[in-house]
């Protein structure tokens, strides 16, 4: 049986990451239907950050206070990925069971992944939910569900299904643009990543054909128009990238909304099970250290995923098997 009280990182009030603080609280009591989780990781989004600060751009800072929490977060345990265990099942879960790896996101959870435990239904109301590939970590695991369905959800809106086409992406170095050049590639795309110097190794690790500086090059320097062009930095207007996109060429962005699918996440788990796709990992950190990994996400220097380390036992594994 679990323990009684577990440590969480909570968010009373909108701030900078000094509002994040530690506590004990009571671990969830689950229904009949939700099985209790034993987080082993989680990571530090910018949706995180967003929601911590309440910094929204003007057009939604309103919609947004409404469904967050007007005065101050309605949902004061954050996080929005977690690897982990079961450790309890209702009577009514049929797909899993006590010891299962499992990974997945907290999307419409009441609470989220800063803590030692979590509660979530066993089929999709809310939360994605799917068993983890045997050959990956939970550091590793924590760090996909999100960014991995993002990229596999824009480039699906992006039709790209066809070989040989030329494919663009934007921010290819980060938590998202990192899964879609390497799901680009099992597509047998062409692909021209665009990311800072300090990333070149990084993006050719990752399977890029080309790479673009953009602090030194022009994003039009290959001289290519491309079927497709996927900013995950939600940085770029179509009408910007018109000169380079080919005829009936399609733009995608992280500004779009995005889907999450357990059909999505079963997809990205056979792709790791085979090795096509790793997740990119930039830095670790434990719960203790959470307003300090807040604030490297906030720098907007990280490279992939920013790990939270809830056991001594993962952030051990990460020092000795770093990615990338």
């Amino acid at each position: 049986m679990p323990k009684k009280t577990m440590k969480a990182a909570i968010c009373e009030k909108y701030g900078s990451a000094s509002v994040l603080c530690l506590t004990e609280l009571p671990v969830p009591v689950i229904t009949n239907s939700e099985l209790l989780i034993k987080i082993e990781a989680t990571t530090v989004t910018s949706g995180d950050v967003r929601m911590r600060s309440s910094d929204f751009p003007p057009l939604y800072y309103i919609p947004g206070r409404l469904v967050l929490g007007l005065v101050k977060p309605k949902k004061q345990i954050l996080g929005h990925e977690f690897a982990g265990t079961v450790s309890a099942c209702g009577n009514g879960v049929k797909r899993f069971k006590v010891g299962d790896r499992v990974y997945g996101t907290t999307s419409g959870l009441r609470t989220g992944s800063y803590a030692e435990f979590i509660a979530v239904p066993e089929k999709k109301k809310t939360c994605v939910l799917g068993r983890m590939p045997e050959k990956i970590s939970f550091a590793e695991a924590a760090a996909v569900p999100i960014g991995g369905m993002a990229a596999l959800d824009l480039l699906s809106k992006g039709n790209l299904d066809q070989a040989g086409q030329h494919v663009m992406i934007i921010g290819a170095c980060g938590s998202v643009g990192s899964f879609a050049l390497q799901i680009a590639r099992i597509f047998d795309a062409c692909v021209t990543a665009v990311c800072s110097s300090s990333k070149i190794e990084i993006a050719k690790t990752l399977g890029a054909d080309q790479i673009i500086d953009y602090r030194t090059e022009s994003i039009s320097s290959a001289r290519i128009k491309y079927d497709l062009i996927f900013d995950s930095t939600g940085k770029y207007k179509k009408s910007e990238l018109l000169p380079i996109l080919a005829k009936n060429g399609r733009f995608v962005s992280t500004k779009s909304l995005t889907a999450e699918k357990n059909d999505y996440l079963y997809q990205l788990t056979e792709w790791l099970e085979q090795g096509k796709i790793k997740p990119l990992i930039d830095r670790c950190f434990t719960l203790n250290n959470i307003k300090e990994a807040h604030q490297y996400v906030e720098s907007g220097h990280k490279s992939g995923g920013v790990i939270i380390a809830i056991s001594a036992k993962e952030i051990e594994k990460w020092n000795e098997q770093k990615s990338y």
